[in-house]
């Protein structure tokens, strides 16, 4: 069954936007009498009949709703440090969808080669992410922010911060207690810097180890998505 995205599903009818009844019409073809599921990223979901298959808009008929689907026992919050391409970092953030995430924050470090992002195309691949999983909340993806103001913001939960550079790290297993918000930091191609990670220390992350081996930047955070999700039995 065909799945769609809309912000709103207040009252008997819902009215798809532009792009998704263009999507619906256009590319599906769907025609009255055909049932799809719309969701509002919200956790909300609803089986609906299309009525009205017009030129330009798709109205739906909402025949059954269910609330809060899929709601996750945990929060993830994972702060990753946009990779120099683009196409990798959209890639870790399709991946962590499908995985499921909750919120997603881009930090720019000191060695980070790219500071700019567009946040709209991003949201378009999270959008995407979500309906092909069958998902019906949608991550909240922040604003890129330096690192050093983030760190700064106040935190709930557990706080990681993965970084190649020597010292005393543990791993996730041994630390993290299932059911618990977690935070998990990220940093852009050749690491953090070390000063950073003193402030980060200083702001109570703990440095976790992520192997022998060293990972690129959308690897180590799809992995840590990964392992967080699985310590929940969610994977």
């Amino acid at each position: 069954m065909h799945i769609f995205y809309e912000q709103e599903l207040q009252g008997d009818a819902i009215t798809l936007s532009q792009e998704e009844s263009r999507h619906c019409l256009r590319v599906l073809r769907m025609r009255p009498g055909q049932e799809a599921i719309i969701v509002d990223g919200k956790g909300n979901r609803c089986r609906a009949v299309l009525q009205d298959a017009g030129s330009r808009e798709a109205i739906f008929a909402v025949a059954a709703r269910e609330h809060q689907v899929g709601k996750r026992p945990f929060h993830l919050h994972m702060a990753v440090a946009p990779t120099k391409n683009i196409d990798r970092f959209e890639w870790f953030l399709e991946k962590a969808t499908e995985c499921g995430i909750d919120e997603v924050t881009p930090v720019i470090c000191e060695k980070s080669e790219r500071r700019i992002i567009k946040p709209q195309r991003l949201e378009k691949i999270l959008v995407a992410a979500m309906k092909q999983s069958l998902r019906a909340f949608l991550p909240r993806l922040n604003a890129a922010i330096p690192l050093e103001e983030f760190l700064l913001q106040p935190q709930t939960g557990h706080r990681f911060i993965a970084h190649c550079a020597e010292g005393s790290r543990k791993h996730l297993r041994d630390i993290y207690t299932p059911g618990s918000d977690a935070l998990f930091l990220v940093g852009p191609e050749g690491d953090f810097s070390e000063r950073e990670t003193e402030a980060a220390a200083a702001q109570g992350f703990t440095a976790i180890s992520m192997g022998e081996h060293r990972l690129r930047t959308e690897t180590a955070a799809l992995a840590l998505c990964v392992q967080a999700n699985s310590m929940n039995a969610l994977l």
